[in-house]
């Protein structure tokens, strides 16, 4: 099930949720050959969008995320909560359903 919104400014994650949106796949080949829809793979890689306060643990405090925004990372192929924007799409992770923070220097 999707959710629609007017803009993605008025979506804000709570507690340790994470809001990203996937990298999108190349739609031609290094060598210029533009590939057809089926043949395109979905990435695993996404960008942070927004991020919740963090969790809460047992005595009331406030659990650090993993991640901030503007971060790249590695998703699970399936899983999260789907949400779209007009044509674009994004989705919802808890911060632990992220598997890596990608660093590149």
């Amino acid at each position: 099930m999707t959710t629609a919104l007017r803009s993605i400014k008025a979506l804000a994650p709570l507690l340790d949720r994470v809001l990203v949106q996937r990298v999108k796949a190349d739609v031609k080949t290094a060598g210029g050959i533009f590939l057809p829809e089926s043949a395109q793979k979905e990435l695993n890689q996404a960008h942070v969008l927004a991020v919740g306060p963090g969790a809460l643990d047992k005595k009331g405090n406030r659990l650090p995320m993993g991640v901030k925004s503007g971060d790249k990372v590695l998703i699970p192929q399936y899983g999260g909560s789907p949400i779209k924007v007009g044509e674009e799409e994004y989705s919802l992770f808890r911060d632990s359903e992220i598997l890596a923070k990608i660093n590149e220097s």
